[in-house]
């Protein structure tokens, strides 16, 4: 008997403690998974939203952002996934390093 795994095209749940993105600010950490959605309080030119998971010393995490420069990095990166990385904050703005 087939299994619904090996057919189902559903996305798999991000899962973890939720976690503030202000807190992982230049902590190495585990990008582990993400997916992009729709805000419905878009403040971002893209009206999008970003969940990440990320992994820190064995426990998973996610975190939610409208950071522009975030999304992108994750769209043009999700391939390398899962990889380690930094989190800075520029200014006003979120980024990848």
């Amino acid at each position: 008997m087939k299994r619904f795994s090996d057919f189902s095209q559903e996305e798999t749940a991000l899962d973890g403690d939720k976690i503030r993105i202000d807190s992982l600010i230049n902590q190495e950490l585990a990008i582990t998974g993400y997916r992009i959605r729709k805000s419905r309080y878009s403040k971002n030119e893209s009206g999008d939203y970003l969940t990440l998971q990320i992994e820190i010393d064995g426990s998973t995490y996610v975190c939610f952002t409208g950071s522009d420069v975030l999304i992108e990095q994750v769209k043009k990166y999700a391939e390398e996934i899962p990889f380690i990385a930094t989190i800075k904050k520029i200014n006003r703005y979120y980024t990848l390093a």
